[in-house]
């Protein structure tokens, strides 16, 4: 889970952080009830947030997960990877030797020590662990001086909704993210005077927001990455910034269905101008024009109006087709003398 991606799970839910399963149970339904995509069909957000409530569900319903995520916050996933369990401390399998004072005190409890499966060969005890908990970063304290590589930061995934006619035009979204810095009160150390920093509880990282602009080319499709260079997390030991990466999803639009570079639409014909020929007003993305219906054209026949679709992403000056569809209207509530005349063309038909 990024930074950005980080939600209050127990909001979501409409739960204070105490809440039994039971209660967190009744109020996942009702909230998924309730934002379901099928009863909010003119809410473009409807499915998002249907989604953030079965996320906070599936983590608040799980005792493990919700142990992780109430103390590790935003970083629970990354600390159960690193395999730490929601008290704190490291899983059992290596041996780990301290000092001591307050490291002994605050890392093994008094026994000086602790142990780790994930130990490689030649490792240097401590130093291994307090790497591990705080990042290369921590080999700055206490005397642990040690040379480092560049470490370039992290990169940023956010998604962003946007409708048929900016991703025609191209638009500019300002977005807040929030990017992890430096604990300011324990230097990104994790400690404060030998014990865990209580800001960053440890971390060493603070998630700071920061608005950012990112330009969305004209022509983007559902599923096209914008990448924003260098306005990702910092990186560390000199090493780059990472990247923010906007992911569209362009809203469905009334009027057109989108096929690639080309634009599908459907214009409405009145019955006398399909036989006799006339003209149809039809609407595209960059106004309205007017489109010659020929004498006897039947309903489902498409015209191609060249050039009147998206642009090409990358090539914002070429365009795509619009492709319009007819659809004959046949009149209703005709009168005695109008039925009396389609009878007499009928016959002649005949």
């Amino acid at each position: 889970m990024s930074p950005v991606d980080f939600k209050d799970y127990y909001a979501i839910l409409g739960v204070e952080r105490g809440a039994d399963q039971k209660e967190i149970k009744r109020a996942f339904r009702k909230k998924a009830r309730d934002s379901h995509p099928d009863v909010n069909r003119d809410d473009p957000n409807a499915e998002a947030k249907f989604r953030e409530v079965n996320e906070a569900h599936e983590v608040l319903s799980d005792s493990e997960k919700r142990q992780m995520y109430d103390r590790y916050g935003a970083d629970w996933q990354r600390y159960r990877d690193a395999g730490f369990d929601a008290t704190g401390g490291p899983p059992p399998g290596q041996t780990y030797t301290t000092g001591s004072g307050d490291f002994e005190q605050w890392f093994t409890g008094g026994s000086g020590e602790y142990t780790h499966t994930r130990r490689a060969s030649g490792s240097t005890g401590f130093s291994d662990f307090f790497n591990l908990l705080f990042g290369q970063d921590g080999g700055r304290m206490r005397g642990f001086q040690q040379q480092v590589a560049p470490i370039r930061g992290q990169d940023l995934e956010i998604n962003a909704s946007i409708t048929l006619d900016e991703a025609y035009r191209g638009t500019l979204r300002r977005l807040t993210v929030r990017a992890p810095r430096a604990c300011d009160l324990c230097d990104g150390t994790g400690l404060v005077r030998g014990a865990m920093c209580p800001r960053c509880d440890g971390s060493g990282e603070m998630l700071v927001p920061r608005t950012i602009e990112v330009k969305v080319p004209a022509g983007v499709r559902t599923g096209s990455r914008i990448r924003a260079r260098g306005q990702g997390g910092p990186g560390q030991h000199g090493g780059a910034s990472g990247d923010v990466y906007l992911k569209v999803e362009v809203q469905s639009d009334a009027r057109f269905e989108r096929d690639g570079d080309n634009l599908r639409t459907t214009v409405e014909v009145p019955l006398y101008d399909a036989v006799l020929g006339g003209e149809a007003r039809i609407q595209t993305m960059s106004g309205t024009i007017a489109l010659t219906i020929p004498p006897e054209t039947q309903s489902g026949k498409t015209f191609r109006l060249r050039g009147k679709g998206m642009p090409s992403l990358g090539t914002p000056d070429r365009f795509g087709d619009l492709l319009a569809t007819v659809d004959v209207k046949i009149p209703t509530g005709l009168s005695e003398d109008e039925r009396k005349r389609f009878t007499e063309l009928r016959n002649l038909r005949q």
